[in-house]
Order: structure tokens, then sequence, then C-alpha cells
């Protein structure tokens, strides 16, 4: 089962407008519970390994470990719930409960709740 906090790989095609799109890992922010429940759907936050500067306050970097092999940025300004079958490899690695804390930090920044 996933879990949230852990970085899975997704297929995000086809991706529309500016949409993130391709086979990339995401990073799970769903509540345990829900996917206990059975949901067939999981809602995710893409990362990316390029880097933009000025979007530094909603990108969370991660650095390469276990399974994740390059520095990726949690894209936390284009969440996504995705069907369970989009889902392929996989937990490829887990964030800390710092830089989990820095990932609903920024959330919440988006969505306007800070």
């Amino acid at each position: 089962m996933m879990r949230r906090g852990e970085i899975w790989v997704a297929n995000l095609n086809p991706g529309r407008g500016r949409e993130i799109g391709k086979i990339r890992p995401v990073l799970v922010i769903q509540d345990d519970a829900l996917t206990a429940s059975g949901s067939p759907m999981v809602v995710i936050l893409p990362l990316t390994t390029q880097v933009y500067p000025s979007f530094k306050r909603w990108r969370i970097t991660i650095e390469p470990r276990d399974r994740l092999l390059k520095p990726c940025q949690v894209v936390v300004d284009q969440p996504r719930a995705l069907d369970i079958n989009r889902f392929g490899e996989g937990p490829l690695t887990s964030l800390t409960p710092e830089e989990m804390a820095e990932v609903e930090r920024s959330l919440k920044g988006v969505i306007g709740l800070l």
C-alpha cells in the first residue's frame, strides 16, 4: 500500500497546456486512511529535475537517496489526483518529517491557508 510521504513513479500523460506530463516520480500526499479505505484515486505532487529559482517558495528540493537517483523538486503548485492504475514502481524513497513539513507549509501557501 502507498503511504503519505512516499515517492512513487506514475504516468502523468496526457498533460494539457502547461500541466506536467511524462512518466515521473510523484509524492503521495493523500492521508493513509483514505488510501486504506480503497479509494481508486491518490492525491499526489509531481517531482521535476528542472529548478526554477522564481518558484523556490513553492518547490521543495529532495536530494537523491535510496532509489531516487537525481536531485528533484516537489512541484507543490501542481497537485493532482491520479487513478491508482497510473502508478508503477515504488516506493523509490520516503521524505523525512522535516521535508514533509516543508511540503505542507508550501501547500498551505499555494491554496491560500497561510
